[in-house]
């Protein structure tokens, strides 16, 4: 019997501290402290970063902080005194739109990212982030398109995280092969994200690979980060691939840590095609 596929994109159901602030980097909060223009030749530095630039990057780092804290009505505040400052500045549009896509406010996210395009259309974490939005609202299409055109920047260092998101918008079109190539790429360049391991090892054990998922899966267990969607996982792996002891081993931790979890109400019923 087919296995359905599980996707995990890291917006709910986070077990610990550490993957909560991994959240951030799923949706791609823009971490660089200072930008790059398209009428420039290169980014901006310190020697040459204007009074009014420096300004409104203080005031979105101050935002990012506060976003990443959960303050969202104080990183909107500050975000509006970035964009008071600079009005050019295409990142603080972009925090904004994160801000607003936390808060459920579609119609001001997407806003938020088409004017951080329209100041920088080559702008690979506005690319990022505006894919992801869209891939949330089911324009996988035009999500795809969004993300290949980031992984297209020859100075974009957030490629793993882009291609995680890719291939898991990829899984929502049913493109699964174009999907395993997307989150293998991703999983060479940063094995230890735990949410391209899960949805690489979840993926390939849709498509029969066990022994590639076994793999992955036992590395994630094995570390802290380790959930109950992560155990139980790795206990249907094993299970097909027969490992009884590895089983019992699984099924203990996910009883003992989280045994209010739905994962150990199906272990006890024995339901593994959920």
């Amino acid at each position: 019997m087919t296995q359905p596929l599980r996707i995990w994109s890291g917006f709910a159901r986070v077990a610990a501290a550490a993957w909560l602030v991994a959240l951030l980097f799923v949706t791609g909060c823009a971490q660089a402290p200072l930008d790059s223009s398209p009428d420039t030749a290169g980014p901006i530095t310190e020697s040459d970063e204007p009074e009014n630039r420096k300004r409104a990057r203080i005031r979105l780092e101050l935002a990012s902080s506060y976003f990443e804290q959960g303050q969202t009505n104080v990183a909107l505040d500050e975000i509006k005194q970035s964009i008071a400052a600079d009005p050019t500045y295409a990142k603080a549009y972009v925090l904004r739109g994160l801000v607003f896509m936390q808060m459920n406010d579609n119609r001001l996210a997407e806003e938020s990212f088409q004017r951080a395009l329209q100041l920088n259309p080559r702008d690979p974490d506005a690319l990022h982030n505006y894919g992801w939005f869209v891939c949330q609202q089911g324009r996988h299409a035009q999500a795809v398109d969004f993300f290949t055109r980031a992984l297209a920047s020859p100075v974009y260092g957030g490629q793993s995280k882009t291609l995680r998101a890719k291939g898991v918008c990829q899984i929502r079109m049913g493109q699964l092969t174009e999907a395993e190539g997307s989150l293998s790429r991703s999983y060479e360049l940063d094995p230890a994200d735990p949410f391209t391991s899960y949805n690489l090892a979840s993926l390939l054990f849709r498509r029969g690979e066990d022994t590639r998922a076994q793999f992955i899966i036992r590395r994630l267990n094995n570390s802290e980060l380790a959930n109950a969607e992560t155990l139980w996982l790795g206990i249907k792996v094993e299970r097909r691939l027969r490992n009884t002891e590895v089983v019992e081993q699984l099924a203990q931790q996910l009883g003992r840590r989280f045994g209010q979890s739905p994962q150990w109400g199906w272990y006890q019923r024995g339901t593994f095609n959920e």
